[in-house]
């Protein structure tokens, strides 16, 4: 029984890092992108939204180049930990069966 589950959470891991290795090689940094707001870089609570909206980004980016998932112009490490509190706040309602 073990090894049943074992070896269903390493395909499932397995497809996890494909499917994100693949997306990684979307990921594009255009110097339009750094122009949204220079004079205003986006803060913790931006970082918080931009976090907790990655599914409906992450969706709306397939069908449009407009829609960014991480804000270029951030103020950087406040930002950073906003975004992954709102990513983290996504996963940590999963339950596990």
């Amino acid at each position: 029984m073990n090894g049943n589950i074992n070896i269903k959470l390493m395909k499932k891991l397995t497809l996890i890092i494909v499917i994100t290795i693949l997306l990684m090689g979307c990921a594009d940094v255009s110097p339009e992108m750094l122009e949204c707001a220079p004079d205003d870089p986006y803060g913790f609570l931006s970082g918080l939204w931009h976090g907790m909206t990655v599914p409906f980004s992450f969706f709306g980016r397939l069908f449009s180049d407009d829609i960014a998932i991480y804000a270029i112009n951030n103020n950087g490490k406040w930002y950073d930990f906003g975004f992954w509190l709102g990513v983290g706040g996504l996963v940590s309602g999963i339950k596990k069966t």
